[in-house]
């Protein structure tokens, strides 16, 4: 157990903030004792001071004038600064003992107030008390700075020990606000964690949802249309239908397994997140409920990070879901072209002009362009939607792309190939360098061993 005087001030504090009417009370009667016996000594050879009435009333005023030290420090230190030139007027010593209510008010004023406040009272009442000693005590004169020097170190000692109680309280204050002020980071940090990742299943949820309910009454109304007519293609949409639930099935299992906290295995055989290598099976799909797709490239195609592929492949999925439900045209064009560091994608549908290709949303409603747009924001992106001067909707997205890998040129490729050739006329000439068995010099090597 630590005995460290640090730890007792701790616990001595938090008692007197538990119980300050007693703590005061037994300082003020352990201060008053101390004045009565500091008023009882006397230099060495002189006569002691005869005690009176007058003496003792202004010792128990300075005294009692402490319990409002907490409300009234300065009136404290003030009332105790004129009991003590008093005392000093009527001939008595300046001892310890007798400044100890005194240098109790200055403690109690330097910790409330401050140290600049505490220094302006110390130093008036140092003067005070210089020139109350030099004016009604004759021995004053005989000695005068060493007696000023010890008013002065007297009176600047609770001074120093109040500036150290008050600077380890603001410590102690800065430490637990540092650590409450940590704590409500954390709390903060991880209601912005819950709150982004709720954003993303909800994200999620609208793409996978959305898309898919939408194809399938897209192909339950196509089949409907063509149960009659042409039994055939009727069974062909129907089974599209099946795989069209069964894909958003397998992409809400995928989702909303890891959400269980299950820690099984069975967590790590779900499906990986869709990209633009999905793209065919999506514009089959859209092709299933009556929406024609074409795919065109333009540029190299380079590899996604996971963020831009599946943002990338749900904002194409969006955008196709937005067309077959709103648009009045039967057919969309997806345009992607690698640049330099941006994959442009555009998403475009010939609706004849004079027609409405998505209505405006309902407050609430309508959140398929908003997501597209935060979606395309989260991986450094952005996204833009609007109807086209001759008719028609048009999605255009910008996402950034990973560096190209730079290619070998062509002197590294030439030097390789020399290389290569080199390596292969030598392996010709000796085929004992090509299979690694080099008899000779094993040979050379046990006879070396051998003569050593």
């Amino acid at each position: 157990m630590s005995t460290s005087p640090e730890r007792y001030t701790d616990r001595f504090e938090r008692y007197a903030g538990r119980h300050p009417r007693a703590v005061d009370t037994v300082l003020v009667l352990v201060l008053m004792a101390c004045a009565i016996v500091g008023s009882g000594l006397t230099r060495p050879g002189a006569a002691p001071p005869q005690r009176d009435t007058t003496v003792l009333v202004i010792l128990g005023a300075s005294c009692l004038a402490l319990f409002g030290h907490r409300s009234h420090p300065r009136t404290v230190t003030v009332v105790n600064a004129v009991c003590t030139v008093a005392v000093t007027a009527l001939g008595y010593v300046l001892t310890p003992l007798l400044l100890a209510p005194l240098m109790a008010a200055m403690y109690w004023l330097t910790t409330h107030t401050g140290l600049k406040t505490a220094r302006l009272h110390s130093v008036a009442t140092a003067v005070a008390l210089m020139a109350t000693s030099a004016i009604f005590d004759p021995t004053y004169a005989s000695s005068p700075v060493p007696r000023s020097i010890g008013y002065c170190f007297w009176l600047l000692l609770p001074l120093a020990a109040g500036s150290t109680t008050r600077l380890r309280r603001a410590y102690l204050a800065s430490v637990q606000a540092r650590a409450e002020h940590a704590e409500r980071s954390r709390e903060e940090e991880a209601r912005l964690r819950v709150t982004e990742e709720r954003m993303r299943i909800a994200h999620e949820l609208h793409d996978v949802v959305a898309h898919h309910l939408a194809l399938a009454n897209a192909q339950a109304g196509t089949a409907a249309h063509f149960a009659l007519t042409d039994p055939q293609r009727t069974k062909k949409i129907l089974t599209s239908l099946t795989d069209t639930t069964s894909s958003a099935l397998r992409e809400l299992k995928a989702m909303l397994g890891p959400l269980r906290n299950t820690g099984a295995p069975a967590s790590a055989s779900l499906a990986p997140s869709p990209g633009l290598a999905r793209l065919p099976e999506l514009v089959s799909t859209c092709a299933s409920a009556g929406l024609t797709v074409t795919v065109t490239t333009t540029g190299k195609p380079r590899p996604l990070t996971p963020a831009v592929d599946l943002t990338a492949f749900r904002i194409v999925q969006e955008a196709l879901t937005n067309a077959t439900k709103h648009a009045a045209a039967d057919s969309a064009h997806v345009h992607l072209a690698y640049e330099a560091s941006r994959l442009l994608i555009t998403v475009t549908n010939d609706e004849p002009s004079g027609t409405t290709d998505v209505a405006p949303a309902a407050p609430g409603q309508g959140f398929g362009i908003m997501g597209m747009r935060e979606r395309a924001r989260t991986v450094g992106g952005e996204s833009r939607a609007g109807p086209l001067p001759e008719g028609g909707f048009e999605v255009s997205t910008s996402l950034p792309l990973p560096p190209a890998t730079p290619e070998p040129s062509s002197e590294a490729t030439e030097d390789a190939q020399e290389n290569k050739h080199d390596h292969q006329s030598a392996a010709r000439r000796r085929p004992d360098l090509a299979t690694g068995d080099l008899p000779d010099a094993d040979r050379l090597l046990r006879g070396h061993d051998r003569g050593r």
